[in-house]
Parts: structure tokens; sequence; C-alpha cells
């Protein structure tokens, strides 16, 4: 099996033995935790510092009884910047944050829970990222490796691989899905890994970013650190991304699925013939782009088509990714909570037969349009239940693509509300989604929480 040669960078990477190490942004569900218990285990004199307070943090403070840490929470404080060694940053914690640049300015280091992991893991490692299917194809990747090498799965998907360390090999592959807050943070290492999937680009996280420029630029370092001997794994469907072709130092593979995120482009001559298709127990042309993206990566290491067939036969739908809810009177229910962005929404529409599809949507406003989503519910669905902070934003970009009052559009207070409008309009036959297109943070602690509420809504549990 073919992986890089980093054991002269790993065998630099300092220990954090005896530091004085402030972890930034724990998380009410427990984002940090991974990272605090491994440095706590390392031997380093850990601060949590996080702006929730003690009540919002209690799921995951609970996890750390009986560490030697100090917590200081309810805000942050200077002297747990400025007096650290290192400082531990949550994806999630703006890197414009003024502590955090006055601590730059004093030279203090920072990192992140992924640099922790990356500068240390012994095995080659499968970077994914995308705007859209970046979390199915990771557990796709990860599928299809599983059945020729043990296989492990991380990053912004499932647990800290930090905790399980000891336990990677050399002979193991990592599968690390990045999202573009982690993608931020690779600069500061100069790391990226060894076979690299950018699945699709769309606006996303511009509050966060500000301009479409810079969201690319972070989405750029999952290759930008790689070596001539690496691999860069491009959709071929994408524009943006297959551009992104000539900046890469290694060798540049595409994969050609049918995903279009942006406008209706045309994919590069890169090949006379379609690629062989899987047969897939998922629903949605999205998930055989996210296969293709997978089996190009897993391929690099010596697996076939057909052994990526057989794994994928057995994949399921991740939680809250167009997840199989329920059948009640005919009317199925998919929950796509994990789907924040309109390119999102508009690939899960796409899954399902035109005029059928009863889809809610809104959410927090992450600054981004809605004018191709608009058009896209006023083509396929039947009827579409608004809520949150992006309601009016939603219903204005469907009304100039609306013919004779279709699709109907209908507004709700909450989510519970959003169910029962939906079961009122849904006939046999037809399909209630959620797939909001937007962020949860209006209404929810996470999307995780919509998700969970909607299945209880749905089913009655």
């Amino acid at each position: 099996m073919k992986r890089r040669d980093l054991k002269e960078e790993r065998a630099a990477a300092e220990s954090p033995a005896g530091k004085r190490v402030t972890v930034v942004g724990l998380g009410r569900f427990g984002g940090g935790l991974g990272v605090t218990k491994w440095l706590v285990a390392q031997g380093a004199r850990v601060t949590v510092s996080d702006k929730a307070n003690a009540r919002d943090l209690a799921e995951s403070l609970a996890q750390l009884e009986g560490l030697d840490v100090e917590l200081h929470l309810g805000g942050h404080a200077d002297e747990d910047f400025l007096n650290a060694d290192l400082l531990v940053v949550s994806p999630a914690v703006d890197p414009n944050m003024p502590l955090l640049q006055k601590a730059a300015q004093a030279g203090i280091p920072r990192t992140s829970e992924i640099n922790l992991f990356m500068e240390r893991c012994p095995a080659p490692m499968v970077g994914i990222t995308g705007s859209v299917g970046k979390s199915t194809t990771s557990a796709m990747t990860a599928a299809i490796l599983s059945t020729k090498f043990t296989t492990h799965l991380g990053g912004n998907i499932g647990k800290s691989l930090l905790e399980t360390l000891d336990q990677i090999e050399a002979t193991h592959i990592v599968v690390l899905e990045l999202s573009s807050f982690q993608l931020e943070q690779l600069s500061l290492i100069a790391l990226s890994p060894y076979v690299a999937v950018v699945t699709n680009v769309a606006p996303n996280h511009l509050d966060r970013h500000g301009t479409m420029d810079a969201y690319c630029q972070a989405k750029k370092n999952i290759f930008r650190f790689q070596r001539h001997s690496d691999v860069l794994v491009l959709n071929a469907n994408d524009p943006i991304v297959a551009s992104w072709a000539a900046e890469a130092p290694g060798r540049v593979e595409f994969f050609q699925g049918s995903l279009l995120i942006d406008g209706e482009a045309a994919a590069p001559e890169l090949s006379t013939d379609p690629p062989k298709r899987f047969n897939l127990p998922t629903p949605g042309e999205h998930n055989q782009t996210n296969a293709q993206a997978a089996w190009t990566a897993a391929k690099q290491f010596g697996v076939t088509w057909e052994e990526a067939q057989k794994a994928l036969m057995q994949y399921s739908s991740l939680p809250h990714r167009l997840q199989y809810v329920a059948n009640r009177d005919g009317v199925k229910y998919y929950n796509d909570s994990k789907c924040t962005t309109p390119g999102g929404a508009i690939v899960a529409l796409r899954s399902f037969e035109a005029g059928k599809t009863i889809i809610i949507a809104g959410g927090y406003d992450k600054g981004v349009e809605f004018d191709e989503l608009g058009s896209e519910i006023a083509a396929r669905a039947k009827a579409v239940v608004l809520l949150g902070a992006t309601a009016d934003k939603i219903a204005m970009s469907i009304e100039p693509h609306r013919v004779e009052g279709r699709p109907v559009v209908m507004r709700a207070s909450d989510l519970g509300d959003a169910v029962r409008l939906a079961r009122q309009i849904a006939q046999e036959g037809d399909v209630v989604l959620l797939s909001p297109a937007c962020a949860s943070y209006d209404m929810f602690i996470n999307y995780e929480q919509r998700g969970e509420l909607f299945v209880k809504l749905v089913t009655g549990a």
C-alpha cells in the first residue's frame, strides 16, 4: 500500500507534557472533549475557556468529571490566553476573536484538535471536504476501504481520533471529513492529507468567511500542502472545483458525477466514457456522485470497483442526511437536517419525483442567496413549509417562478407546526422532506437536535 513518509515531521511534533494549554471552546455537545482528555493524558496543564456557562455545558462537563482540568466558564479571561504556552482553538471559534488576535501579537502559538491529530497520525490519511456531500462521501470511503484495511473515520464526523491515536498503525488508513473551519487552521502546520477529495463548492458559511473567495481559500488547504506523490480528487462536474487542478502540487484524478451545485455548467472534457454506475440502496443521484468520489479515493489504495460495489450495497444513509424516517399513510418522511446550504436542498429535491415533495425549509441566515433554490422548489415541489429567520428570503426567491399558485407556500411558527402543515397537504405517494438549506442556530442548538425532533414528530416516539 502506498503511503506518505512523514516520520521526520511527526517525530518533530512537540509533546504537550508539562505545558500550560488553554482549550478555547468546549462546546455544548463536547466538540472540545476529545482534545481536552487527550491533553490531560499527555500530562499537559489544561484550562478550558468557554463563553457558555456551566448550566449550558452540563452534558460536556459531566464527561470531564475526575480529570485535572481548570474550568473558566461564562466568558474568556485575558490571562488564559496570554499566559498559556499553547492555545487549542475549536473550529467553531472565530479566528478574528479579539483575544486570539491579542495572543497572536504576544507570540502565543495556537493549534486545533485536527492539527494535533494530523501531525501525529502514523497512517496515510484521506481528507474529504465540500459544501455538500462530504459526510456521506467520507462514510462511503471508510466503508469501501474497510473491506481491505483497518480504517478509522473521524474529523468533522464522529468522535475525536486523538483518543484512539495509540491504536492507529502505519498499515491502517484514516478517513477525515474536514470542514472549512478545520481546514482554515491547516495553514498553521502546513500539512495536507495524502489523498484529498473535494466533492463540490457552493456559497456557504459566508457569515464566517466573509467572501466566496475566502471560503474557497480555506477549502484549498486540503491540498495546498500536499507533496508531489500525493493525490487530489476533484469533481469534474463542478467548474470551480475542476479549475483547482492547475494548483495541485501532486497528481490529480477526477470523478464524473452528475451533481451540479451552481448553474448548468458542463463538465470538462475528461473522458468520452461515462463512469460505471454503482447499484446503491440509498436514494438520490447525488449519492451516485458521492459513491464515485469515494471509490476514486479508495482505488488509490488498490481497491477494485467490484470490492467497492460490495461495500456500498451494505451502506446505509447517515443520520440527518436524507435519512428515511417512516411511512405514514402512504407518505414517506425523510430527515435531511444536516442540509445547511441551498445547494444541498436542491440535491435532496432532485432525489424524488417532481411534484410529489413537500419540503420543510428555513433557519439561521448565513448570508447566502436562495435564488437557485427558489427556482428549484417552484419546479419540483408540491408545497413548501417555511420557518425560521430565512423564511421571507426563501419565499421571495420562489415567488417569481410560481405558476398558477404552485407550489403552495406555507409559513410555520416552529418545526412542530411545520410537520403538522406538511401532513395536512401530503397525500399517498408524496414525500415530506426536511431539508432546511440553512443552519439551525436560530431555533436549535445544532442540526442534530433539529433532526431528532423531526424524527420524534413524525414517529411519535
